[in-house]
């Protein structure tokens, strides 16, 4: 149960860092556009940092497999915010929005951490 804990106190250091610290704003403005690279760049930067995070708990089959997910998600959801969300940050439904796109990624990286209680 620690072990769990821990990973998910890494995914929300890890989330902060590639979503709020590194990520650009040409990548913000990308994720709207289905395909194009740099929308792919930023989820694939969260899906090597999940991989990292669990490549020490997990095996790396299961740590590469649950990160290639976390790719494919994390830019999925990334787009429906960008394509169906608010984006007016002085507008009560923006902060509403965001808060939904965060706690889709929170719940997916719960879902990720009960993956180990079975591998």
């Amino acid at each position: 149960m620690n072990e769990i804990l821990l990973i998910l106190v890494l995914f929300q250091i890890k989330h902060w860092y590639v979503d709020f610290v590194i990520q650009t704003t040409a990548q913000v403005n990308s994720k709207g556009k289905y395909g194009d690279l740099l929308g792919i760049i930023h989820s694939v930067e969260h899906g090597v940092y999940t991989f990292a995070v669990l490549s020490g708990v997990a095996s790396l089959y299961v740590a590469l497999i649950i990160g290639l997910f976390d790719i494919i998600i994390h830019y999925h959801i990334d787009w429906i915010k960008m394509n169906y969300g608010n984006r007016d940050i002085n507008d009560p439904k923006f902060w509403n929005h965001l808060g939904l796109d965060q706690m889709i990624h929170q719940i997916c990286y719960i879902g990720y951490a009960s993956v180990l209680l079975f591998y």
